[in-house]
């Protein structure tokens, strides 16, 4: 009796009481700190000066996206004659320059300027932080569009904090684009993809800008004081996460605050396939690892004490170090049946990490809503993918493989913006699995001939 309460203690503590603990109690603790955070929001402050922005948009090969890129700038709120924009080109061979062109002669009251930089996006981005003028410096990529309010609301939230002096904006899918996607399945994937980003910048780093905690700044949307900007090394070229770089930067270096300007939104497009997703987020993944190396190689040999007082450390142990355990922990299901484990038990523990989950994001949904009030459209929008909570989870799990998959890949492998695809890495899993299948099928052929082969007789 002892030994199987004992067994049925250790049981839910591994599968149920971990997860709780980790991630369902502080995403409880996340829904009422960002309630509070809401309630607080003063939506009514209003700027006697509005100084000079810059706008810095990166291109390469953008002559499809970069038209309605610029021209959602146009269409900002806030007035163009205080914003200049520097289109940065790396090298494109399509007609990026003909649409810039035509952006000139279709709004001749925004300044606007070509600079040609061949030498990595990086590289191009500081040669176009050098020749800016603006006040603040607002990044974003070419194949998104601002809402129209974004710039006046980066603009408000710095001039009414003047201890903020870096800010990512709220990246999300663009709606219009993914109704228009053809094909069943992708298009459920790019519904919980803007689920996804959703819940990535409305709920976690919504809250973790109140505690001064973003890991990174977006790289699509990110803005910054120049006069602090220009403190720091500016964009490294050594890294596929120069974002991030620079975020360490700010925050360890130059101990500034890093933030969310949680209305100030960008659309960006929808990942293309599964094959760009499984890139994607294995850059991410190994840029992530890369950079932490180059900040926090001193500060790894004491991980416990740096669990409870760094907030970068305990990340990195979360994503990383307990993503093995983790990862061991879906295997054990199919050993546990070998363990005497009731497989019913298995089951409901499993249902209720489900429905933790599934009520975790639910907090979140409900938490959206309410920093989605002013954007009617988008609210509606986000509001009727109620039933998408169900499949988040798996989602997640997905792109949980896919981050692990790049821990695996930066041990061996070079950083670099071209990674494997998943069909690559597939075929090469294929083509090691056949290898070896057949090494063993060719051992046991050479054994049996072996054995089969009559002794030798004795003379």
């Amino acid at each position: 009796m002892i030994t199987r309460m004992a067994n049925e203690i250790f049981f839910w503590a591994a599968w149920i009481i971990i997860p709780l603990l980790i991630e369902i109690v502080p995403a409880v603790g996340n829904f009422f700190i960002l309630l509070f955070k809401r309630i607080r929001i003063a939506d009514d402050i209003k700027l006697e000066y509005l100084p000079n922005i810059t706008l810095m948009i990166p291109v390469y090969n953008s002559g499809q996206t970069l038209y309605r890129c610029i021209k959602s700038i146009d269409d900002s709120t806030y007035p163009n004659h205080l914003i200049e924009i520097m289109l940065v080109d790396n090298g494109s061979k399509d007609d990026s320059f003909a649409i810039f062109q035509k952006a000139q002669m279709e709004f001749p009251t925004m300044a606007m300027w070509w600079m040609n930089s061949k030498q990595g996006k990086s590289k191009a981005l500081n040669k176009a932080i050098f020749n800016s003028n603006g006040k603040y410096i607002i990044n974003i990529d070419s194949d998104g569009i601002l809402d129209k309010h974004a710039l006046m609301n980066i603009v408000r939230q710095f001039e009414t904090f003047p201890d903020v002096d870096c800010m990512t904006g709220v990246i999300l899918i663009e709606p219009a684009l993914i109704d228009k996607t053809k094909g069943f399945f992708l298009k459920q994937f790019r519904k919980l993809e803007f689920m996804e980003y959703a819940q990535a910048f409305l709920a976690g780093r919504n809250f973790e800008s109140q505690f001064n905690s973003i890991y990174t700044l977006s790289g699509a949307f990110s803005s910054f004081r120049k006069s602090v900007l220009m403190k720091t090394f500016l964009y490294n070229t050594n890294t596929i996460c120069e974002d991030t770089h620079l975020t360490f930067q700010i925050r360890a270096i130059l101990k500034r605050k890093v933030h969310l300007c949680n209305d100030a939104i960008f659309m960006v497009d929808p990942i293309e396939n599964v094959n760009k997703f499984y890139t994607q987020r294995q850059r991410w993944q190994i840029g992530e690892l890369e950079v932490s190396h180059m900040f926090l190689k001193n500060k790894l040999h004491r991980p416990i004490t740096g669990y409870f007082n760094d907030f970068v450390i305990r990340l990195l142990m979360t994503d990383h170090t307990f993503a093995f355990p983790r990862m061991i922990w879906y295997f054990v299901l199919i050993a546990l049946g070998c363990m005497n484990y009731n497989f019913r038990n298995v089951a409901i523990a499993c249902l209720i990490i489900y429905f933790l989950y599934v009520f975790s994001s639910f907090l979140y949904y409900l938490n959206i809503i309410s920093f989605l009030k002013g954007y009617p459209d988008l609210r509606r929008y986000y509001a009727r993918k109620l039933l998408y909570l169900f499949v988040l989870p798996i989602f997640n799990l997905f792109a949980f493989f896919v981050r692990f998959a790049g821990i695996i890949n930066s041990i061996k492998r070079k950083s670099s913006w071209k990674t494997l695809t998943f069909t690559e890495e597939c075929k090469m899993v294929n083509e090691t699995l056949r290898k070896d299948f057949f090494f063993i099928l060719n051992a046991r052929a050479l054994l049996l001939k072996i054995l089969e082969k009559p002794a030798p007789r004795q003379s």
